[in-house]
């Protein structure tokens, strides 16, 4: 077999993963590590993408493409958010179910796709601008495209063969990215973003189907497919209610106030979303396929999750103060002088960061218990509060949908954690006592660092370019310092940065891993061998087999 590819099933059909080698504990905590690595290479490609797009396009060619894209990221999510957690959490999963998985999805890729290629001129109706029906056939490619590919990742993603799927998601962004800058030189205006788009969705089809050796078999009577369905349309239900609350607020201003307005707003969500994309995203699923593992409700399922929330909140509401603080510098450095509005309507984004990163981290329980239909219950009041809260922000412009998504996860977190735990008497205590410490220290910390560059009127006055790089090198090596000395105080030492810098070594994925067996395919870590660190089974662990369970 070639190097890094996967044969999932062994010749029986039953999911026994050639090519996943490794210790349970060193192969999740690498795969974390080989996610995030991975994930700020995309970062990086994507910034430099977003730095010539953002000179080479104006403003409403990025709305008009949103304008569209709000629709069809929806239904493509059909199959990606479902069927996909339902591969990686399933306790078994053969060859045949697999396969009927296989077809179902691709099935209704295609006939989604036709629908959304159909329905482009009522879209071009509603927002009153012709463009819209031509990207939506464009777009609608997306859709069956990103079908192809949902149960091949997923395989992948269930034996924890993360670096593969990490190097293919590279791979497809940076021919993306390629195409688009090429295209868009060549004055293809919103549609060097569409043919990104769908190239992006072709290359990942095309390096899934050669990492993960799976051809599926025709489709046949299998016990346990109606549940498996049932399960996904419960994640699916809870995906597409979570996705309307994220993106009602693109509707809503692309509606009143045009695709110009929208392009400015999208850029400062763009950087909102930015540390959800590069810490809670590409470690969920390392986090779901590692949790669902363990016993749960334990003491130890409940200490491995409150160590990793806390490290969460460590990095991420450092992160979300420094953006706040930075972020109209960052915008205007990156994208330029013309996108001044997108960094003023930012400044009421960024006091969320930090909250939304820890607040993501409650659908791990829900899908980790096998619990999507509360997760998706959940979801239903959300979108209600939210979409309130927007109903009520946008008499103040796209600077009012930004404070209303601020506002929504300061108060929904508390109440999301109790929910969620609420199976396993998992209370919101001890999530409160994991971050609260993190939370006063990245306020305190802001708000000295605030008072300090602002005593300095001449930081101020420094114009273009250089003056932001200026503004945003001080205020970030200022704030580091005052944040990491407030989390010492708090925590009375230096246990916090040396738990996170304890991880670093096993996260890096170019060192070597011990060979050790793989487990079977219902394996998990037994609970009473799991370290004080949550993460940690370092020697003689003990799989219990599936003829144990």
């Amino acid at each position: 077999m070639l190097r890094g590819r996967l044969k999932p099933f062994d010749a029986s059909g039953i999911f026994r993963p050639v090519g996943a080698t490794g210790e349970f504990r060193r192969r999740a905590v690498r795969s974390a590590g080989v996610t995030v690595l991975s994930q700020g290479v995309v970062f990086g490609t994507q910034m430099i993408a977003t730095i010539v797009l953002a000179r080479l396009l104006a403003p409403a060619d990025f709305g008009v493409v949103t304008m569209v894209t709000t629709f069809s990221l929806l239904i493509m999510g059909f199959g990606q958010n479902g069927y996909s957690e339902a591969v990686i959490q399933r306790e078994d999963i053969d060859q045949s179910l697999a396969s009927n998985l296989f077809w179902i999805n691709v099935s209704a890729g295609l006939v989604l796709t036709l629908i959304f290629a159909a329905s482009g001129s009522l879209l071009a109706r509603f927002y009153g601008d012709p463009r819209v029906a031509r990207i939506a056939v464009g777009m609608s490619l997306t859709i069956l495209l990103n079908s192809t590919s949902v149960l091949h990742l997923s395989l992948l993603k269930r034996a924890l063969h993360f670096s593969v799927t990490s190097a293919n998601d590279i791979v497809a962004t940076i021919v993306s990215v390629s195409s688009m800058i090429l295209l868009a030189s060549g004055g293809w205006g919103y549609w060097a973003l569409v043919a990104g788009a769908v190239i992006r969705l072709l290359v990942q089809s095309a390096g899934a189907w050669y990492l993960c050796h799976w051809i599926p078999s025709l489709p046949r009577r299998v016990s346990g497919t109606s549940s498996v369905v049932r399960f996904a349309s419960n994640v699916y239900g809870r995906f597409s209610f979570n996705y309307l609350t994220r993106n009602t607020d693109n509707l809503l201003v692309g509606w009143r106030f045009g695709s110009t307005s929208l392009g400015f707003y999208k850029k400062a969500y763009d950087l909102f979303l930015l540390p959800a994309n590069q810490l809670a995203v590409p470690v969920s699923d390392v986090v779901l396929s590692t949790l669902s593992r363990l016993e749960r409700g334990s003491a130890q399922y409940k200490r491995y999750f409150l160590n990793g929330l806390s490290i969460l909140a460590f990095v991420g509401m450092g992160a979300g103060a420094a953006l706040t603080l930075m972020g109209k510098d960052v915008i205007r450095l990156l994208l330029g002088p013309k996108w001044g509005a997108a960094g003023q309507i930012f400044t009421f984004f960024g006091p969320g960061i930090g909250v939304m990163l820890i607040y993501t981290t409650s659908g791990a329980i829900h899908l980790s218990i096998g619990r999507a239909d509360r997760w998706f219950r959940w979801v239903v009041l959300e979108f209600s509060v939210t979409v309130l809260l927007f109903l009520l922000g946008l008499h103040w412009g796209p600077t009012g949908i930004a404070a209303a998504w601020t506002a929504s996860f300061w108060l929904l977190t508390i109440p999301a954690f109790w929910y969620a735990g609420k199976p396993i008497n998992f209370g919101v205590g001890p999530v409160v006592a994991s971050v609260w410490k993190y939370v006063l220290a990245s306020a305190l910390a802001g708000c000295a660092t605030a008072a300090s560059v602002h005593a300095v009127p001449s930081l101020a006055v420094l114009s273009g370019a250089v003056g932001a790089a200026v503004r945003i090198l001080i205020t970030a090596s200022l704030f580091s310092v005052l944040y990491i000395a407030a989390v010492i105080v708090l925590h009375g030492g230096l246990d916090p940065v040396h738990r996170l810098l304890s991880l670093v070594p096993d996260m890096l994925p170019w060192k070597k891993e011990a060979n050790a067996p793989v487990p079977p395919d219902s394996a998990a870590v037994d609970a009473t061998n799991v370290s004080e660190d949550g993460l940690a089974v370092p020697e003689n662990s003990r799989l219990c087999s599936e003829e144990a369970r």
